[in-house]
């Protein structure tokens, strides 16, 4: 077994593997600067930047690239100068940003605008007939009656039949539950309503429960239905765009209130590099000294592999 194990080692040992090269066995000491020549100059890690809305304005858009983002020169310099070309090369995922523009112009579209111009916020809603019927327990359903009128403000109507014990019968839902509905029905896919206001109203029981109070904002449920109909309608990867598509879409983005992620919160761009830092590294380059890497390669014959 022994033996076995040996010749194995020293086949693999001899081996010259086509794909990966042979790592060398000497250990790099890091602290020594040894290890500059074999790392990669990752630009987006040495030099970190703070991405700000403004900067998408001073966006200039290149072209696409393998028909799945979009490369754009964005300015970063300290020094404002409005004449100057932008510095960092960007890549923006064309799929993320059109899911990002599409998500706000969804949430923007999902409210009433009679009720915006009262001064509340109030989900657009859709009567389901028959009525849905949930279950809840007593307690849910004291706190349903009482907060009826912030049920309504979430797209939510319900009624609370006294013959049928626990039981509420929501009559409206929010219209985005049927939007989705009709487009799962359509894949042929099962029915979702249901199951999105039993989430949405467990939401918004858990919320009364801990805080006393209904919350403002947009729910988690409905923000999820909404990011899924922007996923679905979004440009795909693959998707050819042209160069007046590409600079209406990050015009569009620079309007957007979360430019920086995608409809489930993944990042929406990734810098490259930075052409100043490029330079600087281009001129402060230093020719090889071939002397010492002589010495180097005459060392590593007689110990590299002691």
């Amino acid at each position: 077994m022994c033996k076995s194990d040996d010749s194995l080692q020293a086949l693999f040992s001899e081996w010259k593997n086509p794909v990966f090269a042979h790592c060398p066995e000497v250990a790099v000491n890091i602290g020594t600067g040894q290890s500059g020549g074999l790392a990669v100059k990752i630009h987006n890690i040495l030099y970190p930047y703070r991405f700000t809305k403004e900067m998408i304005h001073t966006m200039k858009v290149l072209q696409q690239v393998d028909t799945k983002f979009i490369a754009c020169l964005v300015r970063t310099r300290s020094v404002a100068d409005p004449v100057s070309d932008g510095n960092l090369l960007v890549l923006v995922d064309q799929h993320a940003v059109h899911e990002r523009i599409r998500l706000e112009q969804l949430i923007a579209d999902s409210y009433e605008t009679q009720s915006e111009s009262l001064g509340r916020r109030k989900l657009c809603s859709s009567t389901v007939c028959p009525p849905l019927e949930i279950t809840v327990t007593s307690e849910q359903k004291r706190l349903l009656q009482s907060y009826l009128m912030d049920m309504q403000e979430v797209g939510l109507d319900m009624t609370f039949p006294e013959s049928e014990g626990t039981v509420v019968h929501v009559c409206k839902v929010p219209q985005c539950f049927v939007e989705r509905e009709a487009n799962e029905l359509r894949r042929g896919r099962q029915t979702i309503t249901k199951t999105a206001v039993e989430d949405l109203i467990r939401e918004q029981l858990e919320l009364l429960q801990n805080t006393g109070r209904a919350r403002g904002t947009l729910p988690l449920t409905v923000l999820k239905v909404l990011a899924s109909q922007a996923c679905h309608g979004a440009i795909k990867f693959n998707d050819h765009l042209n160069l007046e598509e590409c600079e209406l879409l990050m015009a569009s983005l620079s309007s957007c209130q979360l430019p920086f992620q995608c409809a489930h919160g993944r990042p929406s761009m990734v810098p490259l590099a930075d052409i100043d830092h490029l330079e600087m590294e281009k001129q402060d380059q230093c020719k090889p000294n071939l002397t010492r890497l002589t010495k180097m390669c005459k060392d590593w014959k007689i110990y590299g592999k002691q």
